[in-house]
């Protein structure tokens, strides 16, 4: 019997605490938190497959979507490279020009070379207009429907800003008689038959005033009609066909109308 008590195995039970119901609810305490751990885990896996089941749903219209855009960019890469062409952001488009401008660049080529038709001969061959890439007020802005004035005098380019008056006159109406010719090319038949100048005249020289006449003859020997407002004494000699209208001294105005 004395063998029997000194075993390690009975000796290690005669020293637990005699409280065997306290161990008994420590245990049982244990085993209620080991449930609800087991528990709290079981419900965090499904969450956790849940959200990676739709991840995954996820990732796979993703691609889906991913494959689709690289096929539509591929099959629009021609014509978004034409349209940024056309807009002037592509690299190829070296000035920049959108396609409306473009357009614009070669009608105006066509109404400039149509002015120094004319221009040559009203400055006796001194100017010629040409089309310029840089604005005339700002000359690191590229437009391409800019222009300079040819001095055939000096050799050199000058800024329209730069001619007097008289030359400015002279120069527009190249440019708008110009323009009407273009727009009689191209219109298919439609054409600009009448011509009105309201003043401007004052500002030429006797030479000059004559040369403009003189073209302005031409045109009304072809066909249009030019009405011409202006108060130069000289115009009565050259307009044989005209409107005279005179101020009263009581403000009222006279109007006299004369037949060549």
């Amino acid at each position: 019997v004395a063998e029997g008590l000194a075993d390690p195995e009975v000796v290690a039970v005669a020293d637990e605490p005699a409280d065997g119901a306290s161990r008994v609810a420590d245990l049982r305490a244990a085993a209620t938190q080991a449930r609800a751990d087991a528990d709290a885990a079981g419900a965090a896996l499904g969450s956790v497959l849940d959200r990676t089941e739709r991840a995954e749903a996820a990732a796979t219209h993703v691609h889906a979507a991913s494959t689709a855009l690289a096929t539509a960019d591929a099959d629009a890469g021609p014509v978004t490279r034409m349209a940024r062409l056309a807009g002037g952001a592509d690299a190829d488009n070296a000035k920049a020009l959108s396609l409306a401008t473009y357009v614009l660049v070669r009608r105006f080529e066509d109404v400039v070379a149509a002015a120094n038709d004319r221009l040559r001969e009203m400055s006796d061959g001194r100017y010629e207009l040409e089309r310029s890439d840089e604005k005339e007020d700002v000359r690191s802005r590229r437009t391409g429907l800019a222009m300079r004035v040819v001095d055939h005098t000096t050799g050199s380019a000058r800024d329209p800003r730069t001619l007097s008056g008289g030359e400015t006159f002279y120069v527009s109406l190249c440019l708008a008689l110009g323009m009407a010719d273009v727009v009689t090319a191209e219109a298919g038949g439609v054409e600009l038959g009448t011509l009105f100048i309201d003043e401007g005249f004052g500002t030429l020289d006797p030479h000059t005033l004559d040369a403009v006449l003189g073209e302005l003859g031409r045109l009304r020997a072809g066909g249009r009609v030019v009405g011409v407002v202006s108060h130069v004494e000289a115009l009565k000699q050259a307009v044989a066909e005209r409107i005279e209208v005179r101020r009263r001294a009581d403000g009222s105005s006279t109007l006299t109308v004369v037949a060549g």
